[in-house]
């Protein structure tokens, strides 16, 4: 079979985590490379995508191969997407990690799960979408002197996980030009103290502790112009009995961690935030990504 890559979404920031938390989610990205006589990108699914030398699967291809030391070769690239395109369920960083997972496989290997994150963060400039989508799980993140970090923590198996996905994109950067440059030290104190909870939560199985933990003063309130009807949806969905309801990622998806007893009631709720051209997506956490076959030319191939 030809080198394949198999990548989750994501969910990222998840309230206060702000580029440090980040959930896989269990829609999953499918890319298959094969050596070529020139470069071509053929994608099938969600949207439409650039087929150029910046798409960020090519992007992530060109990376690994030349952090293994080696020039990149003319490859063929075959994408099968579910991911909305700019919704806030991590599309980009999907796409730039099964980008990476492909070249360092066809190189050799040499990078390994932790070189590809390593990479794949540094492109992106934070690690909260490429470390679930690499690892799976609700991974947690941070960077020190001179290397990302992630851990990841298993997910609560009775914990149900919905997003409410409006037909309109937002792009992160038009989104984060909207956040101020510092924040206040008490809204820093405050963030710190729910960003710790969510752990706490997963580990204990203590979903109501999301009540607390889940809530952000630091992005989503100057974000909200971009967003109509966020705000009410997520109040009615708190009013409803959800552990949490967050904008996923630079959004415009909102995000839901609810009981079973309780999905109905929040579907409804999604479903009217996101509107008549929207989808209410029901999903369960992502495992990760994943690289099977071998690289080599489709005639050499059984």
């Amino acid at each position: 079979m030809p080198l394949t890559a198999v990548v989750s979404a994501s969910s990222a920031n998840l309230g206060p985590g702000f580029d440090c938390l980040g959930l896989a989610v269990d829609l999953n990205l499918i890319v298959r490379a094969t050596p070529a006589e020139q470069d071509l990108y053929l994608y099938r699914g969600e949207g439409a995508v650039d087929p150029g030398p910046n798409n960020p699967v090519r992007r992530g291809f060109r990376a690994a191969f030349e952090a293994s030391g080696r020039t990149s070769p003319p490859v063929r690239l075959e994408a099968e997407n579910p991911v909305p395109l700019t919704r806030g369920l991590g599309s980009s960083s999907a796409a730039l990690v099964a980008g990476a997972m492909l070249g360092d496989a066809a190189a050799g290997g040499s990078l390994g799960l932790d070189g590809v994150f390593q990479l794949t963060a540094d492109l992106e400039g934070h690690p909260d979408n490429v470390a679930p989508a690499i690892f799976g799980g609700l991974a947690v993140c941070a960077r020190d002197e001179e290397r990302w970090m992630a851990r990841v923590l298993p997910w609560p198996p009775s914990w149900r996980l919905l997003f409410g996905v409006p037909a309109f994109e937002l792009r992160t950067d038009a989104a984060r030009a909207l956040l101020p440059a510092r924040v206040d030290r008490a809204e820093a104190v405050l963030t710190a103290g729910r960003v710790s909870y969510w752990p706490l939560a997963v580990l204990r199985n203590e979903p109501e502790l999301l009540r607390f933990a889940s809530r952000d003063v630091t992005h989503e309130p100057y974000r909200l112009p971009l967003l109509p009807g966020f705000a009410e949806a997520q109040a009615d969905l708190r009013e409803a009995g959800a552990f949490a309801a967050y904008l996923s990622g630079a959004g415009p998806t909102l995000g839901v961690v609810c009981a079973a007893s309780d999905v109905a009631v929040c579907s409804a709720i999604l479903d009217r935030y996101a509107g008549p051209e929207g989808r209410v997506i029901e999903a369960s956490v992502g495992r990760g990504a994943r690289v099977s076959g071998a690289f080599e030319p489709a005639a050499a191939r059984p």
